[in-house]
C-alpha cells in the first residue's frame, strides 16, 4: 500500500516541478504528458534495476499513476482553472515588433528561438510578424501581419 501512496505523492511533486521549470520551444508534449511518460519510465526501471525487483509492485505503481492521470485529466475538463494551472496558457512573446522581454526571460526563450519558428513558416523579416505566441506544448506559433 505504501507503493500506491508514494506513487501518488511523487506524481504530484513531479507535476509541480515540471510546471515550475517552464516550457522550451520544440517540445511537443505538455508538462502534464511529460510527467506521465517520465514517471512511468522511472517506476518501470525500478522493477528491473532497483532494490525491489517485484513486477507486481511496479505494476501497482504504474496503475496508480495511470489512474491519477485519468483523474487529473477529467478534473481539468470539469475545472478549467485547474487545466490552466497544470498545462499553462499561451504566452505572448512578440506583439507587432515589440518583444515581451519579461515573458521571454521567464520562459528562457531568446529572439533567435522566435525567429527560427518564423523561418520555418517562410518569414525572415521581423516586421512581417504580428504575434509570436509560446503555446502550452512549448511550440511557438507565428501569426503574420
Amino acid at each position: 500500500m505504501t507503493t500506491v501512496a508514494h506513487a501518488a505523492i511523487l506524481y504530484f511533486i513531479l507535476l509541480v516541478v515540471v510546471r515550475v521549470l517552464g516550457r522550451r520551444p520544440g517540445s511537443q508534449m505538455t508538462p502534464f504528458e511529460f510527467v506521465l511518460i517520465f514517471f512511468i519510465g522511472g517506476i518501470s526501471i525500478q522493477a528491473v534495476v532497483g532494490d525491489d525487483h517485484s513486477i507486481s509492485n511496479a505494476l501497482c505503481a504504474i496503475i496508480t499513476v495511470a489512474i491519477l492521470h485519468v483523474a487529473v485529466a477529467s478534473a481539468k475538463q470539469r475545472i478549467p482553472v485547474l487545466g490552466r494551472i497544470i498545462d499553462g496558457t499561451p504566452l505572448l512573446l512578440l506583439e507587432r515588433g515589440t518583444w515581451k522581454r519579461r515573458t521571454m526571460a521567464k520562459m528562457r526563450i531568446q529572439d533567435v528561438d522566435v525567429m527560427e519558428a518564423a523561418r520555418t513558416r517562410g518569414i525572415s523579416d521581423l516586421g512581417a510578424i504580428k504575434y509570436a505566441i509560446l503555446e502550452r506544448n512549448g511550440g511557438i506559433s507565428i501569426i503574420q501581419e
